[in-house]
């Protein structure tokens, strides 16, 4: 079974975004970049999968401009493949994203098609749905755990609102990667030595015949506002006063 695995190239986790000066967006220009965290999660289950034998091969996939090829590299040091780039310089919205991983999913026929529950940058959340919609195949969001049953079908272990859920996917499926599903490998020199010698296969979004004109229009950017200084009670009267005349507790 081939394992298709969807990347994309974000802002690392770590950095303090700001907004430009004029709000339009967030200032990104000089930032820090990594693959997306979910993402990464994705990727480790896929190539633990083909280490344990249910999978016979991992295949990468990003969308994004000429630098996205460096996710696809840390992705084929994790134990991916081989890897596609569908290149475009334009901003990809999460419906044009899935548009473009269908026609990908069409042209590589995988049996389990994997990606984050969300990107850290827009927190969508949106993608790996609107996949499963266009293929007509089952999804299994947020997935803390994958297993494959006798009858060929995937189990995907999810958490929710009450508790955890098993459902029971025919293949081929779309599963997005929670927190839980598995845990990143530390990627060494010289498995990223060993990626450079991997296929990585360039695609321009114009050869798809992929709408992927923006739908949004993002109106101004705003950092958070500044938390308040916390207040130190004296005693439990003190709190519970407070509590009813600043924070309307009754």
């Amino acid at each position: 079974m081939k394992i298709l695995v969807a990347v994309k190239r974000v802002v690392d986790a770590k950095v303090k975004v700001r907004p430009l000066p004029d709000h339009s967006g967030p200032d990104i220009k000089l930032a820090r970049m990594a693959m997306n965290p979910f993402d990464e999660i994705a990727v480790e289950e896929a190539v633990e999968l083909k280490e344990s034998g249910k999978a016979t091969e991992v295949v990468a996939v990003t969308i994004g401009g000429a630098k996205s090829v460096d996710v696809l590299r840390t992705a084929m040091a994790i134990g991916a493949d081989r890897s596609i780039h569908v290149q475009t310089d334009d901003v990809v919205e999460p419906l044009a994203a899935a548009k473009i991983l269908a026609k990908i999913v069409e042209k590589e026929a995988p049996g389990l098609i994997l990606l984050g529950k969300q990107a850290i940058d827009d927190d969508c959340g949106q993608t790996g749905p609107m996949l499963s919609g266009l293929l007509k195949c089952p999804l299994g969001a947020f997935a803390g755990e994958i297993a494959f049953g006798d009858d060929g079908r995937v189990l995907v272990t999810r958490e929710t609102d009450g508790g955890t859920q098993t459902v029971s996917l025919a293949l081929p499926a779309v599963v997005t990667a929670d927190l839980r599903l598995a845990e990143p490998r530390y990627v060494t020199l010289p498995s990223m030595a060993k990626a450079r010698k991997k296929p990585v296969e360039t695609i321009a979004l114009a050869d798809l015949g992929v709408d992927a004109a923006p739908r949004i229009r993002t109106l101004c950017v705003e950092p958070p506002p500044a938390r308040k200084a916390g207040v130190m009670v004296s005693s439990v009267d003190e709190l519970v006063e407070k509590l009813r005349n600043e924070a309307h507790v009754l």
